[in-house]
């Protein structure tokens, strides 16, 4: 961050009133915060880091006050950084706005190989800590447990179960499984079974692995009862809406069996609960009927849930849930997108496997193609039924793919009737340069992101909108401005 970035981050603090994801407000007018630990941890923690900002109150409605000494403050910072786990390497920018001075901490974001970072006096169980929002929360088991197991190389999936034995596994599927593991690979067929078995991750010193019992158990809830499917259709947009009956959910399903035995129900219970599109063809007036959502994109979407899921001992209590609102559909799959893997990454890089065995055997008893294919699979197939790309989010301590049916932009246009249209009125709203928040709160929308990826972007990629920091898209600064036509025609 250079001097003149600061004194524009100052001047956005100052009118906005707010901290973010990436943004910490301190005021040290009075001296240098005494416990910076957590935030410290925070951002070390996420990528992309974050910034320590002092110099404004936020206690005073997000005064400027200023900082009491430049160099002790920085001084005593440092100090503090070097109470975590590893030390945080601060990179420190000062400036004057307006008579005061401020300063900044530029926090990095550490490599995942060496996160958690903690403060050393509380120790790794109750010193890390996770960016939320604005705030700081303390890591849960699980979120520590998953640096350690990706830093380790540990597979949950290759667990063997000490309650569980051959008898609980369908041998015939087993069999064949082997069969033509046997027909693939002629040197591997000359390996004694027990051996085969063994280097198949069937079994695991001679108990099932859990990636054996969900793809062959002949009843895998019996060990791990939540570690199933939970469906529910709901007649309006939350959870909690009722129809003019009073009736809270329209269907309500619990799915299990082995990976194969989930997916196949959880297409049925969709098929079930969705309503038809109607289409005319233009040149002969026949009509079409079309399910609400192409059944390919849901069935992507399931099995990734499926075979990517967390299956450790912190989530094995959680199952997998599937929603339908009246305008979406929700998965929801137990942990975050394991490793390295981001969002923006999805359907574009190859991914770290949570769990090898069990996607390797599911390859075969699911026909899942294992080959980075079901996120683009996804967005072609909604994109042929003419609906919105779908949503991905990583959430804490769980992934969420969103498929959303028209209905959400229905109301938009119906609205639209009574105001400018959608476009129109979103470009004359950018006259004033936004924020992806704003501009999703204008178009009534819950989700930045969704507002980014269905108008935002297009009108980006029109010329329509531009940014106020081109060379940074990614800046927490970012606005959008919408061009006059003078600057379009350039």
């Amino acid at each position: 961050m250079i001097t003149e970035d600061l004194v524009e981050l100052t001047k956005w603090i100052l009118q906005k009133k707010t901290e973010t994801q990436t943004l910490e407000v301190k005021s040290a007018r009075d001296g240098c915060p005494k416990r910076l630990y957590d935030t410290l941890s925070s951002f070390s923690n996420q990528d992309g880091g974050g910034v320590l900002f002092f110099g404004i109150d936020e206690s005073q409605g997000f005064a400027l006050v200023g900082v009491y000494d430049l160099h002790d403050l920085q001084k005593k910072v440092v100090e503090q950084c070097q109470q975590m786990e590893p030390p945080v390497r601060a990179v420190f920018t000062v400036a004057e706005v307006d008579g005061a001075d401020v300063c900044a901490a530029e926090i990095p974001g550490l490599d995942l190989t060496e996160r958690p970072c903690y403060y050393k006096g509380s120790g790794k169980g109750k010193g890390s800590y996770v960016r939320v929002g604005d705030s700081d929360f303390c890591m849960s088991d699980y979120e520590l447990y998953s640096f350690e197991a990706f830093r380790r190389h540990l597979h949950d999936d290759e667990r063997p179960l000490e309650r569980a034995d051959e008898q609980d596994l369908q041998l015939d599927m087993v069999e064949a499984y082997l069969r033509e593991k046997q027909r693939e690979r002629p040197r591997f067929a000359q390996l004694p079974e027990a051996r085969a078995y063994e280097l198949l991750n069937i079994l695991h010193q001679g108990k099932p692995t859990l990636a054996a019992l969900m793809n062959f158990g002949v009843y895998p809830q019996g060990f791990f009862p939540q570690l199933c499917i939970t469906a529910v259709a709901v007649p309006g947009t939350e959870i909690g809406d009722t129809d003019e009956q009073n009736v809270r959910f329209l269907d309500n399903k619990r799915m299990e069996g082995t990976l194969a035995d989930m997916l196949a129900e959880a297409i049925a219970f969709c098929r079930r609960n969705m309503r038809s599109r109607v289409a005319i063809d233009k040149r002969t007036g026949e009509r079409r009927d079309f399910p609400e959502y192409p059944v390919a994109a849901i069935r992507e979407a399931v099995l990734n849930a499926l075979i990517h899921r967390d299956y450790s001992i912190h989530t094995e209590g959680t199952p997998i849930q599937l929603c339908m609102f009246s305008n979406r559909m929700e998965i929801h799959s137990p942990g975050s997108l394991y490793g390295r893997m981001t969002v923006e990454q999805l359907g574009k890089a190859k991914m770290d496997l949570r769990n090898p065995a069990l996607a390797v055997m599911a390859e075969t008893m699911t026909e899942a193609e294992n080959r980075y294919s079901g996120i683009p699979t996804m967005y072609s197939e909604m994109k042929a039924f003419n609906l919105p790309a779908p949503l991905f989010e990583n959430r804490r301590n769980e992934f969420v793919v969103t498929f959303f049916n028209g209905r959400q932009e229905a109301t938009l246009r119906s609205e639209d009737e009574l105001h400018p249209g959608a476009e129109i009125s979103l470009t004359e709203f950018c006259r004033t340069p936004r924020t992806r928040r704003e501009i999703a709160d204008f178009l009534g929308l819950q989700t930045a992101t969704y507002a980014w990826k269905r108008y935002i972007a297009p009108l980006l990629e029109s010329g329509e909108l531009q940014m106020t920091i081109p060379e940074k898209p990614k800046s927490s600064k970012q606005r959008y401005y919408a061009c006059d036509e003078a600057d379009a025609a350039k």
